[in-house]
């Protein structure tokens, strides 16, 4: 497996698929994206970025590539967003039963849901926290259910959600969110008062959804849709810290870098974003 095409440039002993603790899984999908296409070619910017990272991390003191991180083939299924769907259900199970931990890395927002549905199989309360900008909140969007607007609304139908970071909505969107479990991003970005109730409100078991356009475009400039007023760096590390620390992280997915030749930081926000989230896993 060539240094570009897996996570974090790791040599074969630590990217070995039967021994690694960790699986990426790249799904390079972006057929519903509605204003700024380039998804599909996120993961190969995510994971080529990656291999230019310190493999230790100072927070953690850890070198968590050492539990073996094994990236798997893409899932090219483009037929619909159903068929896609399922596709990443069908891999994601299949690694859960052989006691891998699975990250997605996307592709729009849609790809997460078919790690969800793999993940509730087992039957224990889940709860999705979700880092992103919008709500996704709505029933459809240009004619299908499936459309990266109407994840959450996907999502929801299957388990409790937790919203964090949003920042722009649909009028149509108002009557389905719950603001008990949504913490807008103007609430949050000047204290860090908000991290232990948001905490608190989730299950014992969390599966963590991160739209890179959560972030600032200052930090993200890289997404479909990037929004202004978003959360820096060592904000949305803290809320991942302490939901990694005080509950079951079970899996989470990275979406929606829509990558520019120009501008390579992203690129490796993204990368780090997912070693990070690795390293308090794994690390501690």
């Amino acid at each position: 497996m060539g240094h570009r095409t897996n996570f974090g440039g790791l040599s074969k002993e630590y990217c070995d698929a039967k021994d690694a603790r960790v699986v990426i899984i790249p799904v390079p999908y972006d057929e519903t994206s509605t204003w700024i296409k380039g998804a599909a070619r996120g993961p190969a910017a995510v994971i080529e970025a990656s291999a230019n990272m310190e493999l230790y991390d100072i927070e953690t003191d850890s070198e968590v590539y050492k539990s073996g991180i094994f990236t798997d083939e893409a899932i090219e299924e483009k037929s619909s967003p159903e068929a896609m769907v399922e596709a990443v259900a069908g891999r994601v199970r299949e690694h859960i039963k052989h006691g891998k931990f699975v990250v997605v890395v996307g592709g729009e927002h849609s790809v997460g849901i078919g790690a969800v549905k793999a993940h509730m199989e087992d039957g224990k309360d889940i709860t999705v926290l979700q880092l992103d900008a919008h709500c996704d909140l709505r029933q459809e969007y240009k004619g299908s259910k499936h459309n990266h607007a109407c994840v959450m609304a996907r999502t929801r139908e299957l388990c409790p959600i937790l919203q964090v970071g949003i920042r722009s909505m649909d009028s149509s969107e108002k009557e389905f969110v719950d603001t008990e479990r949504l913490f807008f991003a103007r609430d949050i970005y000047d204290n860090r008062d908000w991290i232990e109730p948001c905490v608190r409100k989730l299950t014992d078991r969390v599966y963590v959804t991160i739209d890179l356009d959560v972030f600032d475009p200052s930090i993200m400039p890289s997404v479909g849709t990037p929004e202004p007023g978003g959360m820096l760096w060592y904000e949305a590390l803290e809320l991942l810290r302490a939901v990694v620390e005080r509950k079951d992280v079970v899996g989470f997915d990275v979406v929606e870098l829509c990558p520019d030749e120009r501008n390579k930081s992203p690129d490796f926000l993204a990368a780090k974003l997912i070693y990070k989230v690795l390293s308090y896993k794994f690390g501690g």
